[in-house]
């Protein structure tokens, strides 16, 4: 048998710059595992889906609506406003049926809550039980899409089963409303990069201690999502050691503020007793001072007394956090919280 010549002049199989072109993709690959991780490419961490249902009964209707009318204010976001009023009040006959949030800046893209009335052509009629509990807890939409969190779902993790069953059940007791929305078009790459904070809850929740009046306020605050406009961020990042200090600021059809300071400290809610802050959360006015109406005291209002003084006894046992925020004052900006507030250019890591 006639072996053939080598070619001692065969090209390489890969060039020099070529290898260079495979070492830089190797370095990019390795830069996105150790800062923003696969999710972005891989697609959001999410359970499968089961068949469980919630059973319906007067009970979890009446937990259920409580809950999400005014505990976590899911009808605030998931229904049409009127921003420009105090009470912010919804459009009759449109209760859950979705808001379009084209007019809230600050928002990379173009944000909708979608209709979540048991329609089945525009709402929440076809989707399972479990998908819609998924959403709320979880943040999975019900085609699989990670949710923008500015859904409270990380808050909503620490909602029992049992509650999150009766926002369900309440949820398929509305009116069916026929209201076509488009989805949520997030820019990008916000909308590769929000795909790593939906984390699945593998086992039961629990249902809270409430013990305690703090224990039970504690649990109240986290299912209102109160940290969520109360603690300040950073390029979407909790800034260390400002927990409820406010400064986060809303711009939109109500005007523009900044939320408020709610630690016990001198520049918080240090001055607030029991009875102040029930009124304020009642009427929307803190003494003569209105509430800005995109804080949703209008949902609040309606908790029971117990609940309202369950979360002002949590709230004063929470770390008092130096941090003056005045909406009345121009803004100016803030190295706490890197953001510009009335009364921002006061504050000082320092102090």
């Amino acid at each position: 048998m006639e072996l053939l010549p080598i070619e001692k002049d065969r090209p390489p199989l890969i060039t020099q710059g070529q290898w260079l072109w495979l070492l830089a993709a190797l370095i990019v690959v390795a830069v996105i595992s150790f800062t923003i991780g696969w999710r972005p490419i891989l697609g959001p961490r999410a359970r499968p889906l089961t068949n469980r249902t919630f059973g319906w009964s007067a009970a979890r209707v009446a937990r259920g609506k409580y809950l999400a009318e005014t505990v976590s204010a899911c009808m605030d976001c998931h229904s049409p406003r009127d921003w420009t009023k105090h009470d912010e009040p919804m459009t009759p006959g449109m209760e859950g049926a979705g808001q379009d949030f084209a007019l809230l800046k600050g928002i990379p893209g173009h944000l909708i809550a979608p209709n979540l009335t048991p329609d089945r052509e525009t709402g929440a009629g076809n989707w399972s039980d479990d998908a819609i509990a998924r959403a709320i807890r979880e943040g999975i939409a019900h085609d699989g899409r990670a949710m923008f969190p500015m859904m409270p779902y990380e808050d909503f993790r620490h909602l029992s089963d049992e509650d999150v069953a009766s926002i369900v059940v309440f949820l398929r007791s509305l009116p069916p409303v026929r209201n076509p929305l488009p989805p949520s078009q997030i820019d990008f790459p916000v909308r590769y990069l929000m795909r790593s904070t939906p984390q699945p809850l593998e086992q039961a929740v629990d249902p809270p201690d409430v013990s305690t009046l703090e224990k039970r306020g504690e649990y109240l605050v986290q299912v209102a999502a109160c940290e969520d406009c109360h603690t300040p961020r950073y390029h979407g990042q909790v800034i260390p050691g400002m927990d409820f200090a406010g400064g986060s600021v809303l711009e939109g059809p109500w005007g523009r503020m900044a939320s408020a300071n709610i630690t016990p400290d001198a520049s918080g809610i240090a001055y607030y007793d029991e009875t102040l802050f029930t009124q304020a959360l009642r009427t929307g006015f803190v003494r003569a001072r209105p509430l800005n109406q995109i804080m949703p005291w209008a949902d609040y209002r309606n908790m029971t007394d117990e609940d309202l003084h369950a979360i002002f006894a949590y709230l004063k046992t929470l770390k008092p956090v130096p941090h003056r925020v005045d909406n009345a004052e121009s803004p100016t900006f803030c190295k706490l919280c890197k953001a510009s507030h009335g009364l921002g250019a006061e504050n000082s890591p320092t102090h």
